[in-house]
């Protein structure tokens, strides 16, 4: 058996969720006794200073017996995140290539119009 076969036999089913830089893969895969599990991949690309790119790997392997414990705590933990922290990604701040959608100024009632961010309007012109 090739190895293309060999892969081919092990996929069972996949999904792939994108997300910036990082790439998760979710495979259903067979044990050789034909049983299933799953395994979840995080592929995040990197680039270096010359312009090519390389990727780091990390992969966890879940087993049918650990799926209820698994997925309990997981939803758990995302939820406390959720709560604790609220939907917004906070970490996008301190990425390089961050703009600022507004100032600190504008959070404190600065003068907005003046570094040309709007337009004041006077509703009761219209």
């Amino acid at each position: 058996m090739s190895d293309k076969e060999l892969l081919e036999k092990e996929e069972i089913f996949s999904k792939v969720l994108r997300a910036g830089r990082r790439t998760y893969f979710f495979d259903v895969r067979a044990t050789k006794a034909g049983d299933y599990y799953l395994t979840i991949t995080e592929s995040k690309k990197f680039t270096n200073d010359d312009g090519s790119f390389h990727y780091k790997k990390h992969k966890i392997y879940l087993y049918k017996e650990d799926f209820a414990a698994f997925s309990e705590i997981l939803s758990e933990m995302t939820q406390y995140i959720v709560d604790e922290k609220g939907e917004e990604v906070i970490s996008e701040r301190h990425q390089k290539d961050f703009k600022r959608e507004y100032t600190a100024e504008d959070a404190q009632g600065g003068d907005s119009a003046a570094n040309g961010s709007f337009t004041d309007v006077n509703f009761e012109d219209i």
